[in-house]
């Protein structure tokens, strides 16, 4: 990773903060982007080489924008090698009851800006027939369970559009790593958007026993360097264990799906 030129996404907190300490001190260059200038600062002054380090704020949902920030990124060090998609939000509420514009809300955020700044970034990774995406997904990205309607709709959304990707762009050295991490200790579910819109700001009991951030940070580092398809990024043996049965049984799945309501 020395010297390649990372662009994180949802850079200012959880996941994207840690991987970016894991890049940093890789020796990597680093695109730092999030809505929150002030936080994506103060992870720029706790990395490695802050002098590598470059803050990019950007809103994710001002798609529109995309192709100036890309001009940003790309001037900023002269190319970009690795884009992580990670910024997003997930989301707590029944179907029934989670309003339409909650699901479109959530679609928006969590998959149509990884769409649209993957279309825009595609050009350059074509013309420098280079390139990696990283793309953060979740074991909801593959699992269904109550509450998360909106979420795991996006999250399997990402596995359909990048598994299309990478069979497109393969030939051209350009790599694409979908990540599907399991309960990860972060903020995500105070952050989490309820059935009306509102914020949750409940932390989650699994949350806080998950896989410690540094620590999935690590494992995704392993991943992204080894340029993996696809990477499940957890703790505990249970949620490999319900990913695998998902493929060989997944009506035994269905039938104990109904049981995990988030905690």
């Amino acid at each position: 990773m020395k010297n390649k030129v990372v662009w994180i996404t949802g850079a200012s907190s959880g996941i994207g903060e840690a991987l970016a300490y894991a890049f940093s001190a890789a020796g990597a260059r680093l695109l730092l982007s999030a809505r929150r200038t002030e936080e994506l600062e103060r992870v720029k002054g706790q990395c490695a080489h802050p002098d590598k380090t470059r803050v990019l704020p950007m809103d994710l949902l001002d798609t529109a924008s995309f192709e100036e920030r890309i001009r940003e990124a790309v001037g900023a060090f002269g190319q970009v090698d690795i884009l992580v998609h990670n910024g997003g939000v997930t989301q707590r509420g029944y179907v029934a009851e989670t309003g339409l514009e909650v699901q479109r809300q959530v679609m928006e955020l969590d998959y149509f800006s990884y769409v649209a700044l993957t279309k825009a970034m595609l050009p350059h990774f074509v013309e420098r027939k280079s390139g990696q995406f990283v793309v953060m997904s979740s074991v909801m990205g593959k699992i269904g369970t109550p509450m998360r309607s909106a979420y795991a709709a996006a999250k399997h959304a990402l596995h359909g559009f990048f598994d299309c990707l990478r069979a497109e762009v393969s030939a051209m050295n350009i790599q694409v790593t979908v990540l599907t991490p399991g309960y990860i200790q972060t903020n995500i579910s105070q952050n989490a958007v309820t059935k009306d819109g509102s914020k949750l700001g409940v932390a989650s009991q699994n949350i806080e026993k998950g896989l410690p951030v540094d620590r999935a940070a690590a494992k995704m580092m392993r991943a992204i360097r080894k340029g993996k398809y696809e990477a499940y990024i957890g703790k505990t043996s249970l949620e490999w264990v319900a990913l695998v049965l998902n493929r060989l049984a997944p009506g035994l799945v269905m039938k104990l799906a109904p049981k995990f309501v988030p905690k």
